[in-house]
């Protein structure tokens, strides 16, 4: 692997202002600008534009270096690494293009600014927190003005479920004391880039344009004025993101810049989605290729990160966006799919330059060594070896499902779970994956388990105080469902309240029905009073045997003990405290921290209520 501070990459925003006097031939550098004093010393700049073969280019700054230029497969692209040195101070960097057939220096030049690195340190996410994920067209429409952008493909249609509702960055920001006060210490939005596409362009999973947020969601710079609002109310920026495609209306889709930017010849061949072919040893190369290099949908073309500029470009994007907005975490979307050695450069570049950024990677298998593949720490067979902190827990998820929607005949309703758990040996770090009752994918939580508050109830207990990160999905805290409609665009459906003339507000809770508001209020003590809880932090996890419909497990630390039961049955059910003697000590004073009362224990038995989840800190 290349050192950090060695390699240089590539990146793309479409100017818009004159660009001197190369206006004529240049269409777009990228990234638009970056900054001195990076922790990368090498940037690459790509520049398209008219037959940019015929140009060699010159720099004449005080701390910048002209590394080498790279042409692509393509006249029209030159990739320009500069060496930034700590020589070198804020200003306008001059790309002098110099015409190869005449030696010209009047051909023009380009101006490239070099900005001051911003003076903070942003932490990531860690098991303190409480993330809510949200999907921003669906959430809050801000500014109306923004619906319709001239130019780009799709207008809005509120009443398409696959179309643009126009929620954007501005309504994310009008609601963040909303957020604050509901006990949500991070939100992870989904793709906010431009996606220029015909339809289905509302997702933002098949990006057009790397550098540029979606006008229809607002600017670059709202997005940066969220992130610093954000953080100013303790609340974290995750950014979700994509290294496996791009969108089939992307400018390179028209002139590819080498022969092999995007897999399969830049023609469509679906991939076949068997995950399992990465570390299976009697799997077959071609087997393995199909899976790697297979395209998602027509829609969404196959980027090849063997290709090393294209490497370098998707490395630093990530690094450009990271420092732009001060992101605390980043989520990488459909992780397995883009090629494994990339994924090992690009982790372990983007840490060794923020070490303090953790990462999420998506493997939506239900298997857990599939995901342990993948952590960082983990000794593989086969000598693959990541620098991913975390992942999304899709096994534990669909475990907490099983126990509570099928019938259990050995044991107890939680086997399922209780030996999901046990199987976390097989990670470096568990306490680093998120874990979800629900997520923008999948049917919500409310739907999976019929519609039933109690149910949902337990299972926001579970995810808010197991081991883990939490990741609640927006609109869960007020039960909403797509029952009946399992398509994506119901799921992702919208948030009421986040558009002019709604009847029904969550974020004021006006005409909710008393269900939603019962629940959200739940939800609010319950994300406050784990923000105060440092056993559910970083304690350990201590579970007995479950026994029954109950099933009681532990976090504790040195500042205090948690007891966690939860009774999935009708009925009440009686616990003998002398069980867990082993964490309790003798124990027998509680205080239950959701309905502020002190459970009483007679003859060292605890009876808990039908369909109930309690919190106990333990005195």
């Amino acid at each position: 692997m290349r050192c950090i501070r060695c390699f240089a990459v590539l990146t793309a925003l479409h100017i818009t202002a004159p660009i001197a006097n190369a206006q004529s031939f240049v269409d777009r550098v990228e990234p638009p600008f970056w900054w001195v004093d990076m922790p990368v010393s090498t940037v690459q700049i790509m520049v398209s534009g008219d037959h940019l073969i015929d140009y060699d280019v010159e720099v004449h700054y005080p701390g910048v270096e002209v590394q080498k230029v790279v042409a692509g497969d393509s006249p029209n692209y030159r990739f320009i690494y500069l060496d930034v040195t700590e020589a070198a101070r804020p200003g306008t960097i001059e790309l002098q293009w110099i015409s190869s057939k005449t030696g010209s220096r009047a051909a023009g030049v380009t101006p490239f600014e070099l900005r001051d690195k911003a003076a903070r340190e942003v932490q990531g996410y860690s098991g303190s927190d409480a993330i809510c994920l949200i999907t921003p067209d669906r959430f809050a429409n801000g500014d109306p003005t923004n619906d319709t952008i001239e130019g780009l493909k799709e207008a809005p249609n509120r009443e398409d479920d696959h179309g643009r509702h126009g929620g954007d960055l501005a309504g994310i920001a009008r609601h963040l004391d909303y957020l604050d006060e509901m006990g949500f210490t991070a939100i992870w939005l989904n793709p906010l880039l431009e996606n220029d596409q015909p339809q289905w362009s509302y997702h933002g999973y098949a990006t057009t344009n790397y550098y540029r947020v979606d006008p229809r969601f607002g600017s670059n710079e709202e997005y940066r004025e969220l992130a610093v609002t954000a953080q100013g109310k303790g609340i974290k920026l995750i950014m979700d993101m994509i290294m496996n495609h791009c969108g089939s209306e992307h400018p390179w889709m028209d002139d590819l810049p080498t022969s092999d930017w995007v897999n399969n010849g830049g023609e469509f061949s679906p991939t076949t989605h068997r995950r399992t072919t990465l570390r299976d040893p009697y799997a077959t190369d071609a087997d393995r290729k199909a899976f790697s290099d297979g395209w998602f949908v027509k829609e969404m073309p196959d980027l090849n990160q063997r290709q090393p500029l294209l490497a370098d470009y998707l490395i630093q994007n990530t690094l450009w966006w990271v420092e732009f907005l001060g992101l605390s975490g980043i989520r990488m979307d459909t992780y397995p799919y883009s090629d494994p050695g990339f994924m090992t450069q690009w982790t372990c570049a983007v840490r060794e330059a923020y070490p303090h950024l953790n990462i999420c990677g998506e493997e939506w298998s239900l298997n857990p060594a599939i995901l342990a593949y993948w952590q960082t720490g983990k000794t593989n067979p086969d000598g693959y070896t990541s620098c991913l902190p975390g992942l999304l827990d899709f096994p534990l998820h669909h475990a907490f499902m099983q126990c509570m929607n099928e019938e259990e005949t050995w044991h107890s309703d939680w086997v399922r779970l209780y030996e999901m758990l046990g199987n976390d040996f097989l990670y470096p770090d568990p306490f680093n994956h998120i874990v979800f009752p629900d997520n923008h994918d999948m049917s919500r939580v409310h739907t999976q388990l019929g519609d039933e508050a109690w149910k949902t109830r337990l299972a926001m207990v579970f995810f808010a105080t197991t081991r883990g990160i939490p990741q609640f999905y927006y609109g869960t805290e007020i039960l909403l469902s797509n029952t009946g409609d399992g398509s994506h665009g119901n799921i992702r459906s919208d948030f009421p309240g986040g558009w002019l003339g709604d009847e029904i507000n969550g974020f004021t809770g006006q005409d909710l029905s008393p269900e939603a508001a019962d629940f959200q209020a739940f939800t609010r003590q319950l994300l406050n009073w784990r923000q105060t809880s440092g056993a559910v932090h970083n304690g350990r996890l201590i579970h007995f045997a479950p026994e029954g419909s109950t099933y009681v497990y532990f976090r504790q630390n040195d500042s205090g003990t948690v007891m966690v039961i939860l009774n999935k049955s009708e009925a009440e059910t009686t616990l003998d405290l002398g069980r867990f003697d082993e964490v309790l000590t003798r124990r027998r004073a509680f205080k239950e921290v959701l309905g502020d009362t002190a459970p009483e224990v007679i003859q060292d038995q605890l009876t808990i209520p039908g369909n109930t989840a309690w919190i106990l800190e333990v005195r």
